[in-house]
């Protein structure tokens, strides 16, 4: 099961923006202003090597990899592999137990100070 796509559909921002609209019952513009400045904010934050957590949903973390030796799968050829950052997503306690089933009530409004260590 590891590495399978469970569900059968995408979320798109769009999708978002509908709930959001739905939900909260500003107009479609307003919505979509305001899903594009929570997006926005992320990115500026990650951009900046920043963490962001998020309660109950989970941490974005910039992380550095540095540069090592990598092999052409094709060739067999040894090639550098240059020094990058790359974003990890870490899911919290609350979203890994209702993924699985699990009872999440009991984790609601703590914070999810095991996953600091980074």
């Amino acid at each position: 099961m590891a590495g399978q796509n469970i569900g059968n559909s995408t979320v798109t921002k769009a999708d978002i923006v509908e709930k959001v609209y739905e939900k909260i019952g500003f107009s479609k513009k307003e919505a979509s202003e305001l899903v594009e400045l929570v997006f926005n904010s992320l990115k500026e934050t990650l951009h900046k090597g920043e963490k962001v957590k998020i309660s109950g949903f989970g941490n974005f973390v910039v992380r550095g990899k540095s540069e090592r030796n990598g092999r052409n799968p094709q060739t067999g050829e040894q090639i550098k592999i240059s020094a990058r950052r790359v974003l990890t997503f870490r899911p919290s306690q609350v979203l890994k137990a209702m993924l699985n089933g699990e009872e999440y009530e009991h984790l609601l409004g703590k914070e999810d100070d095991e996953d600091d260590d980074e």
